[in-house]
This record gives structure tokens, sequence and C-alpha cells, in this order.
């Protein structure tokens, strides 16, 4: 058995005299991940990418805009002849066009690994090249990492550092939990989590949880809690309400908001004005008017955690619910209190609230991108249907680049966008799409070529999270499948085409880049030794730790990153921006899409992203051979619908197939269909175009939620859906395109 370690967990690894693939987790795990019984399908599965492949039509007639993208059959090239392509393709580009043409689109999930992590792999070699126009921010807090920096100046700190499960246990009474605490994503951080604490200090939690999200099962049932079955996209209006309430009622601690915020007089107008009281916010949310007041009570009299989900940002006027927390929680005056205060991503990352170090661990130098350019990370399908166009972000004025080549190593657009058949029309636009995968997933289907890159079971690195207790030791476990190379091999070959060689390399190999990388980040014990023993056991961090402690204690001596020094309750600089979507202070903005029903799109139980979706956990998920749909029994019995049938999902961008599963555990109205199904389009179906496998962003609107930050706005699409009578057609996204000899 030989070390290793994935975004899910550390684990140990074998190939049996079979062929098959055994895996133990880290024994020092009190929670391993399910998600562990996915590896296996890294190594054989047929969806794997065995040798390069290049579209037809790119093949035949060069580069160009392309609307068979998607469609076309692939042509399997020596590696010699595809580098010496694509060397040519990209000199093209900058010399024709400038580095700014193109876009350098890796998001950066592709492995735990921190010298093979794939956005570094291609920055750093895109950035020897003369640079690329960049992405920013993430889908998972994009909103967020915009926002915080106005309100309370650090995003980091609220990410990063917030107030540990320790404290947490021991200090706070009430929390409240706007999006829950969900656990399946507890056993997920970049890097990896060698030890998943969460689900304990959960299980041993002593105070109550207000569960303030339409899905009950979004905090584990054996916490106390109370179930507030909020609607979809209403979160605001009920946190506005419960701030109406401590006002009315002087439960607000005025001396703490003269302290440590500005623009509190303006909030308090607003509410008293606009009267968003329990009454109001009632008729919007779904929740009665009396458990408001009586949670704003409670609230007051306890010391009170209010936490929000990133999935709560990631909605149309996502700042809203974030900002409108910390105005709740700064109204409270605990904010920097033990316990206390709030808190933004439990439940949605597995070190939010973890104890474990804040050391940086060795990681491969990207160097200097010269191109200024870059989009915010949601805004792919606008920048290659809209070049020349401009936008807002953050207070300024910016223009897309006119993108000629995309070039993508890890990360799937196609799975973390919204509204694939937009985007499947962006990517017929580039002269040339570039994919480094192990598998066919859909942004390899619509590449125009198609590099077979290792997984990390198939090379060597080192391995640690953003708070891990570990650096493993990622020995290689099995040998490349097919003539699969890992990316610092591919980049170094076209890097010496181009001549840059010794800038991308450094005269130095793989293994010898593991050895640089640790050496000059330690010297004991020796890198020969950290590699005979599989792991190095970092030193704990802080058990007890308490978001913006020091600024309670003095705001002169520690204050805030942002304009005043204070909490921006109502921040100056928004305002001045003049975002009708995006005001100076949190306000209730109404969702500009109903439905029959809402839909929630979240992350998967059963894999990360779409990440091996081929794997025996993710597809023993499936229903009917398709991702699952849960419904509340009303809604289904409205639609003659029953656990196992087949139902397509669709509103007017697009539809999908789906097992149906019937569960009362969301509140009625609502239907449930996680992200990472593998998208499979059906063009000439009888019903119109359709995704057989059940991905949800063939349903989700591709807008920002503001202009202030341009984040994502994937977690909810309105939707009806109808059960699917006729014969269903097959999935086909596990099994590789159609490809013939040339």
């Amino acid at each position: 058995m030989k070390p290793s370690t994935s975004h899910w967990g550390a684990f140990s690894a074998e190939v049996d005299a079979e062929g098959r693939l055994r895996v133990e987790p880290h024994p020092a795990d009190p929670a391993p991940s399910p998600l562990l019984g996915n590896l296996a399908a890294a190594l054989d599965h047929p969806s794997r990418v065995a040798r390069p492949a290049v579209r037809r039509g790119w093949l035949d007639n060069g580069p160009g805009p392309d609307a068979r993208r998607g469609r076309d059959e692939f042509v399997e090239v020596p590696w010699d002849d595809v580098l010496d392509r694509l060397a040519a393709e990209l000199d093209r580009v900058r010399t024709e066009h400038g580095n700014q043409a193109i876009f350098g689109g890796s998001y950066g999930w592709a492995s735990a690994g921190r010298f093979h992590h794939a956005q570094s792999q291609l920055h750093r070699f895109l950035n020897t090249i003369g640079g690329f126009t960049a992405s920013r921010n993430t889908y998972s807090n994009g909103t967020s990492s915009v926002l915080l920096p106005h309100v309370v100046g650090d995003t980091h700190a609220v990410l990063r550092q917030a107030s540990t499960w320790p404290t947490i246990a021991e200090h706070t009474e009430l929390i409240v939990a706007f999006g829950g605490v969900p656990e399946k994503n507890v056993f997920v951080t970049p890097g990896g989590v060698t030890v998943h604490g969460t689900p304990g200090h959960l299980a041993r939690f002593g105070g109550r949880v207000a569960l303030i999200s339409p899905l009950r099962d979004d905090l584990p049932s054996t916490v106390d809690s109370t179930w507030y079955p909020v609607k979809p996209a209403t979160d605001t209006a009920l946190m506005l309400a419960l701030a109406h309430t401590l006002v009315t009622e002087r439960r607000h601690d005025r001396a703490f908001l003269d302290r440590y915020c500005v623009g509190y007089p303006e909030f308090e107008r607003y509410l008293l004005d606009t009267g968003t009281d329990a009454a109001w916010a009632g008729e919007i949310t779904g929740i009665p008017a009396a458990d408001i007041v009586a949670l704003a009570r409670e609230m007051a009299a306890h010391r009170t955690l209010i936490t929000v989900t990133w999935s709560l940002q990631r909605t149309e006027h996502g700042e809203q619910p974030v900002w409108a927390g910390i105005a709740l929680a700064a109204m409270l005056g605990q904010i920097g209190l033990p316990g206390g205060g709030f808190g933004h991503g439990y439940g949605s990352m597995g070190d939010v609230g973890d104890t474990g170090p804040e050391l940086r661990v060795p990681a491969l130098p990207q160097g200097v991108n010269p191109v200024a350019e870059f989009i915010p990370v949601a805004r792919i399908a606008d920048l290659l249907l809209h070049p020349g166009e401009t936008y807002d972000y953050d207070g300024e004025g910016r223009r897309y680049p006119d993108t000629r080549l995309v070039y993508w190593a890890g990360g799937n657009p196609f799975h973390h966008h919204q509204d694939l058949n937009r985007l499947r029309r962006a990517f017929t636009r580039p002269d040339t799409v570039v994919v480094h995968e192990p598998h066919w997933t859909a942004t390899a289907r619509h590449a125009d070529i198609v590099l077979p890159a290792t997984t990390a079971l198939e090379r060597e690195d080192l391995g640690s999270g953003r708070r891990d207790t570990h650096v493993i030791a990622m020995h290689r476990i099995a040998p490349p499948a097919g003539d699969a190379r890992d990316d610092y091999a591919i980049f170094a070959a076209l890097a010496a085409r181009l001549g840059v060689s010794a800038a991308f390399t450094e005269g130095r190999t793989a293994r010898q880049w593991l050895e640089h990388l640790y050496g000059g980040w330690r010297a004991t014990p020796s890198f020969a030794e950290f590699w005979a023993a599989g792991e190095l056991r970092l030193p704990p961090g802080r058990e007890h730790h308490t978001l913006f402690a020091d600024f309670r204690a003095d705001p002169h001596a520690h204050p805030l990153k942002t304009p005043s020094g204070r909490i921006e309750i109502t921040s100056s600089t928004i305002a001045g921006f003049g975002y009708a979507d995006c005001p100076g202070h949190p306000v209730w903005l109404p969702p500009t899409e109903t439905g029959p029903l809402w839909l929630i799109a979240n992350q998967p139980h059963t894999r990360l992203h779409s990440q091996l979706d081929a794997g025996d956990v993710s597809r023993a998920g499936k229903v009917a051979g398709r991702e699952r749909i849960r419904l509340h029994p009303a809604d289904a019995a409205a639609r003659g619908i029953a656990t196992g049938d087949v139902v397509r999902v669709f509103n007017a961008r697009g539809a999908c197939l789906a097992g149906a599963v019937l569960d009362d555990a969301l509140r009625p109205g609502v239907v449930q269909l996680p992200t990472g199904a593998w998208f499979d389009p059906v063009d000439d179906h009888p019903t119109g175009p359709l995704c057989a496998h059940g991905n949800p962003n063939v349903l989700t609107a591709d807008i920002p939620s503001s202009r202030l930050s341009q984040g994502c706005a994937g977690q909810h699409a309105a939707v009806d859906v109808e059960r699917f009578a006729e014969p269903a057609p097959p999935v086909r996204a596990l099994h590789p395109p159609l490809r013939k000899g040339r």
C-alpha cells in the first residue's frame, strides 16, 4: 500500500494481482469520506482518454469558429504530431492577435497535489510565452469575495480564519444557520483533509440550531434543531424581518453599532420606512410571522452565531444575504465574542472552522502574467460570445478581449457553468479549444485538441490542504493509462518547441521539482526521509479562535481594512457605484424568475463536483442510470410521478432527464437536483434538446449575481417537472465519443 491524498481525504492504495484498486483511508481520520470509493474509476474506466485526439473538423480545415464542436468525431494523432500542431497554433495566436487572445481556463480542482496542480502548471506555461487572459474568483464564493472587503475588509479572515469549532462548541448556545450546515460538503477541501473533524464537532455540539433551509437534511439529524423551511431565494427577507423585530422591540445593541460600525442609521431607516416586519416576511418566506418574532427574541437572549452558507451567495442578488447576515450579527452586538458573531461557509467546505495549522505548503511558482486582462470566472460564455463589449465589475468598467484560443487544463466548465446550451454556443466561437483531460468529459468533447492527462494515482506529488494536519507524499500507485502524460511533461514539450524550455522547466524533472519545492520549504526531515515515511505531521493550529476578537478588543489598534476601519453596514463606496442590483446597504431584491417549482442545484453527496462521475459511489446514487431528483410527495402526486420514474425537468432554457425520488425532507414546491452529472446532450429528441443524464445547468440562468461581483447565480432555477412516458434515450456521457482512424 502506498500513500496518497485527494481533495476528499488521505489514503493508501495498491493495485492488486487482478488489476483492481484497493484503497484504505488514513488511519488518523475519524470520519473518512465515502468518496474514496470513486477512485477506482480514475484508472481504467472506458471514459479515459487513451491517446491524443484532434477533432476531425479542426484537423481537416484548420483553426476557426465551428458549430460542430461537441458533435464532431475525433481522430487519434501521435504525440509529436499533435504537439507540433499545438505549438504552431499558440505561436500564431499570440503573434497575430496578442497574448490577451489566449484564455487560460483552468479552474484548479484536478488534483490535490501541489506540483501537479493543473491550474499552476497551465498558468506557469502561459506566462513563459507572454501571458494570457485570466479568470478571477471562484464559482463557489466569488460573490462574497468581492463584497466582503467592502463590508469587513478581509475576505481571507472570514473564509479561512473563521471561529473554530471547539470555540463554538464551548460558547455558542444558538446557531442560526441560513442554508444549514450540510455535512456532505465538509469532507472536501482543496488539497485534502487528512483528519475530518467537522462531523465530530457537529455530533458534540450541545447547543441548538435554527435550520433555515428548504432542505431538512442540510443539517445532520443528530443535532438538536428546529427546521424553518424557508422558500428559496428569500433568506434576505427573513433576515430583514429579524432585524426589524430587534429594532422595534429595542433588543439591538446600539453601543456596539455606534462603536464598531458605520452606516447603521441608514439601514435602520430602510427597515422602518419599508416595513420589513415579520408579517411582511411571512408572506414572502413562508415562515409564520410569530415564528420570526420568537426567533429574533431567542437570538437576542442567547450567545448566537449567525452562519450563511456559500450556496446563498450563488444566486441572483447573492450579496444581500451575506451582507444582511453581517448586519444582523452586528445588531446583536456579539461579533468578536467567543461563540457569537457571524460565519460564512460552515458546511460549505471542510476547513471552515477547522483547527489545523495555518502554514503555506510548497507549491509550483506560476510566474508573472504580463497580460492585465481578466474576467470574473463565471463570465466565460460572455467572454466568448461578446468580444469587445463592456461590463461592470466592482466599480470598474471593463471590456471583454477577443479570445481566439481557449486552453483548459483541469476543471470542467460544462459542470461549473450555467445555461449549458448557451455555453455550447459560446464554445463554437474561438479558433481553437485545447483540453488536457484524463476522461472524455463534456469539455473534452467540445474541444479541438484533447491531450490525455494522468490522474493523481499515476504520478508523484506533494499533497496538503489549506488547514491540513499533514503533508502527504503522494506515491505513484499505478502506471499511466494508455499514452497519458502529466501536465508538466506536456507543457515542457510545448515549451521546448516554443523556445522557452529553460524558463519553464528550470532544468528540472518532475521528481527534481518535488525535491526542490520541499527543500525550499524545510530542511528536516530531508526529502528522502519524508518520502520514505509517506507523510509529515504538521504542528497543531489554534484550537480556540474567535473571528474579529482583536477588533472587538480595540478597534483603534486593530481596525478592519475597510475605508472606515469599521464594519460597513452601509458602504459609501458601493453606494457610489450606483448599481441598482446592489445598493449601498442590505435590501430586499426579489428574484426576477418565477415558476411552478424552485430547483435547488446544490453540490452532490456522491462525488466532488463532477469528478469521477463514473465511480462506484456516484453510479450507486443514480436512479434509472440518471441523476436523482428529489420531489416532495405532494408535488409528485400532482404530476403522477412515483419513485423510480424517469422525469423531464424543463424551463425555457432547456431540459434534462432525471430519476425521481419522493422525499418529505424538502419544502413543497421545491425540487433538488445536484450538480455534476456529466453533460449528455441529445440534440434531435422529439421533445426538443435535452441532457439525458440529468445535469441541472441546462436549466440555470447564465446571469451574474449583480454588477458588483459578476458572481455565479447557479444555485436556483424556476422549473417544472413531468413524467417522461416515452422510452428515454440512453446515457452516453460515460463512454468515449466515436473516434475513427485518419
